[in-house]
């Protein structure tokens, strides 16, 4: 049981007050579902994504995308305001790639990059049903140890 402990205690985070494990899953739509995107793109968009990143504490895990949409897996700070750095990113990214990128304009629906909503997931360490059961059976031995 130590072993598995001290392996999760050395991914978790840690600032003066807490200790913290925050992943999420993001992905980002082009409008339109327009197949703009290509390889040299994203490399920049996640430049983009990980310079504004610094500012949110946030840092990007892996990147993929297909032409009409990409995925970020991204690690972030308790004190992130999430909406606010998707929101900055998706400005300055489709900003910039329509400013580096002209050609893609013409395949843009009214000059809109991405799509205005985005699908954010929290990628969980342990399923829900784990940590369920873990939270319902807390105080069971200390019961069954007082006989209760």
């Amino acid at each position: 049981m130590k072993e598995k402990y001290n392996k999760l205690v050395t991914t978790l985070d840690t600032n003066n007050h807490s200790v913290f494990n925050l992943n999420y899953h993001l992905v980002l739509v082009v409008k339109c579902r327009r197949k703009v995107l290509n390889k040299q793109m994203v490399s920049r968009i996640r430049e983009i994504g990980e310079y504004i990143g610094n500012r949110y504490h946030i840092n990007f895990l892996e990147v993929n995308h297909e032409k009409d949409h990409m995925h970020i897996l991204f690690k972030a700070h308790p004190k992130s305001a999430l909406s606010k750095y998707i929101g900055a990113f998706k400005s300055a990214s489709s900003r910039l790639i329509k400013k580096e990128y002209p050609h893609v304009k013409e395949k843009l629906w009214k000059e809109c990059f991405w799509s205005q909503s985005y699908c954010l997931i929290s990628t969980g360490g342990a399923p829900l049903e784990v940590i369920k059961s873990y939270i319902q059976t807390q105080g069971e031995k200390k019961r069954k140890a007082n006989g209760q």
